[in-house]
């Protein structure tokens, strides 16, 4: 009697053993699986802020010393460049993501990732090699832009097919907890070696490389992580005779998405940039902090703009996407012009972090669940491709001029013309908000 009581028990605790690692497992393959389709993001920023900051260290190395700010103009230029590479990443890479899997797309847009930075690390100068040294710089540019161009759309796709139903708003709002965390890590990178660990002349002699070779460093474990995640069920549900019959010319019987998507990211993509790229200068330039306070606000308001996205992503699997979507752009259309008027005339350290916290707490209505909204609108068979495509040509005309068009409107006198501006590019993410149907936003077989 004894003895069966004892087995009893064992059995039942086995079973609870048993139990409890069969929850653990899915739970740690999710993490890992958030982690995987997400961590390009980090990388692709990480990178975005290392090149443009470190840019006065580097330019000399590729370009003739004779005039330092034609050294700077070339490397902005370069850096202008890998922009235009990005449409065609994201039609190349995402109809490989869509053909061969959404694990084999991220792996190879990290690999490229990988090399970019690597080569921009390694490459000789231009004392030493000449004209190829800035040829060497350009093309591990365009790698850089080609590969970024496919990473959000394999990525968002990955991860809005990899959630449960019903938690696809949480995990995709991960897209851009990454996406800011290499924007802080990539700040923190450069204040710990500007200020820290070299010098100003170590820093132009060969310092500069350190951060690049960190990214390429990061690309390898990130190549590492995606080789071991698991593939979306929804890519494993497509027949081998759907993925061999892709053909580009099948986002012509999807224009009404596609247009949704480049609608969406118009004023999305423009309002990030604003907030968090931009807005470092603006604070100097326009509000006249100093530009320790200007990091300061910039920093504090980037980790609270991280930390929210999965609780507005979460809240999106309550209330829907299209809530969000309308918060952002109502307030974003009506908002932007007063917030960023209240903006440029306070002198307040701390006003200045509340509004600009508020102003983030809108774009995070559109950041949290973009990327499954976006996602959702195309069945799976080409659903890397058309989310990739119209997104990227949307970033390089709205995202990526965001600070040129601020500066513009701020050299001819009239910097307000930039606010109404923006308004405009988020009143067309509102129009095509309101032009989603119930249909639209939900996972297509």
């Amino acid at each position: 009697m004894h003895d069966r009581s004892a087995t009893a028990t064992t059995s039942a605790a086995a079973g609870e053993l048993d139990s409890a690692a069969a929850r653990a497992m899915p739970r740690r393959s999710a993490v890992k699986s958030i982690v995987g389709g997400s961590i390009g993001n980090l990388i692709e920023w990480y990178d975005f802020h290392v090149y443009t900051t470190f840019s006065i260290y580097f330019a000399a190395s590729f370009f003739p010393r004779e005039n330092r700010t034609i050294q700077l103009l070339s490397a902005a230029a370069i850096f202008a460049l890998g922009f235009l590479l990005r449409p065609v990443g994201s039609w190349l890479i995402g109809l490989y993501a869509d053909r061969r899997g959404r694990r084999a797309g991220l792996t190879l847009s990290v690999a490229l990732m990988c090399a970019g930075s690597l080569a921009i690390g390694l490459c000789p100068t231009y004392p030493q090699i000449g004209l190829a040294a800035p040829l060497v710089l350009l093309l591990a540019r365009l790698v850089q832009g080609f590969s970024l161009g496919g990473e959000y759309g394999a990525s968002s796709v990955y991860l809005s097919e990899i959630a449960k139903p019903g938690h696809r708003g949480f995990y995709s709002s991960f897209h851009y907890v990454t996406l800011i965390l290499g924007q802080l890590l990539a700040t923190i990178v450069q204040v710990a070696l500007q200020g820290l660990v070299f010098t100003h002349a170590q820093l132009v002699a060969w310092g500069w490389r350190v951060p690049f070779l960190i990214g390429a460093a990061l690309a390898l474990v990130a190549w590492w992580v995606r080789r071991n995640i698991d593939e979306t069920p929804d890519f494993r549900a497509l027949s081998d005779k759907a993925k061999r019959g892709l053909r580009v010319t099948e986002l012509r019987k999807h224009a009404r998405p596609v247009w949704l998507v480049f609608g969406l990211t118009t004023g999305g993509t423009l309002a990030f940039f604003t907030y968090t790229v931009y807005m470092h200068n603006y604070l100097v330039n326009t509000v006249g902090l100093s530009a320790q306070q200007s990091a300061w606000v910039s920093l504090s308001t980037l980790a609270l703009f991280m930390v929210v996205q999965p609780l507005f992503g979460a809240l999106s699997d309550r209330i829907g996407r299209r809530a969000l979507l309308l918060w952002f752009g109502i307030a974003g259309t009506f908002g932007t012009y007063p917030l960023m008027t209240a903006l440029a005339h306070t002198r307040s350290e701390t006003t200045a972090f509340l509004l600009l916290a508020f102003a983030l707490m809108i774009v995070s209505g559109y950041s949290s669940v973009c990327s499954v909204v976006k996602a959702e609108l195309f069945p799976a068979r080409i659903r890397a491709v058309g989310v990739g495509v119209p997104y990227s040509i949307a970033t390089a005309l709205f995202g990526g001029t965001a600070g040129y068009a601020g500066l513009w409107f701020k050299s001819i006198g009239h910097e307000s013309g930039f606010y109404l501006y923006a308004s405009a590019c988020i009143g067309c993410t509102l129009i095509a908000t309101l032009s989603l149907r119930r249909s639209d936003i939900q996972m297509q077989p």
